[in-house]
């Protein structure tokens, strides 16, 4: 058993699955990479966090959870839709600590739009560039310093797979997330490196608030997942940011050592297939 404390992180160990990796989370100044970021270094693992700038303070709170584990913690404020920047923290990172076990795509933006025409061409390219570009320009960085035995996971969603009204450019990217990750398992598995997704669902972190008004905020809360609630990654109600790290957790480690180009489905039993 664990407790889990308002950070959104499990007090304690789980089983050391991870000791000595090296581990790159891009959005993990809060919410589900600094769940999944915590409990890297909790199994054992040095990590790095990249973020926006903006977000400094929520990075140097993540920092002080990880280095209170005993494991060693880096933080690059970029911009991932930036390659140059992209590639100097891949750099960066390999000159710190000469490999890069781990690698997790998590950022991502998102907002709100349930009429296409709304849409503006400046969201749509900060959406387009965020999800897809960053991810490809941190992954395209990252692969030649992975060795034999490395993962690579890419944070999803569920949105991918039912197609919300009102998220249209995120879920796009979502879906050309997941083909991403069939594409590059086929890729890379003969490196050794596997390639897998995260598919969150209806999980409470700073993403929601921010690309929501009111309204919508309102109704999301009253639509929880088939399970009965949503989940929490962040804020007062800390309870369930360990029912996304684990998932994470698993996809780096050998016990997932035979999985690859696959999508786990964390959301409550929103997907059933798929």
């Amino acid at each position: 058993m664990f407790c889990r404390n308002r950070d959104g992180c499990q007090e304690g160990r789980l089983t050391i699955q991870l000791v000595g990796k090296k581990a790159i989370v891009t959005g993990g100044d809060s919410g589900i990479g600094r769940a999944a970021a915590v409990m890297f270094a909790m199994e054992g693992a040095d990590v790095a966090i990249v973020y926006l700038p903006e977000e400094q303070v929520d990075a140097d709170k993540t920092k002080s959870l990880i280095t209170a584990t005993g494991r060693q913690c880096l933080l690059y404020p970029q911009d991932i839709r930036d390659k140059a920047g992209c590639e100097r923290v891949v750099q960066s990172v390999v000159q710190a600590w000469g490999r890069i076990d781990i690698l997790v795509n998590n950022a991502s933006v998102m907002y709100s739009i349930p009429d296409i025409t709304d849409i503006t061409d400046e969201q749509f390219d900060r959406t387009i560039k965020t999800n897809i570009y960053g991810t490809f320009y941190l992954t395209r960085a990252a692969v030649p310093h992975i060795p034999k035995g490395g993962s690579i996971i890419v944070t999803a969603s569920q949105v991918a797979y039912h197609g919300p009204p009102m998220l249209l450019d995120y879920s796009m990217t979502k879906g050309a997330q997941v083909a991403m990750v069939r594409c590059l398992s086929n890729q890379l598995l003969e490196k050794g490196i596997r390639v897998n997704a995260v598919c969150p669902g209806p999980v409470w972190t700073p993403l929601q608030p921010a690309a929501m008004d009111k309204g919508q905020m309102e109704t999301w809360l009253k639509t929880p997942a088939p399970i009965g609630r949503i989940g929490q990654a962040s804020g007062p109600l800390t309870l369930q940011p360990s029912e996304l790290g684990p998932a994470y957790v698993f996809l780096a480690s050998q016990d997932a050592s035979f999985i690859s180009g696959q999508s786990i489905h964390v959301n409550g039993g929103a997907i059933v297939s798929g």
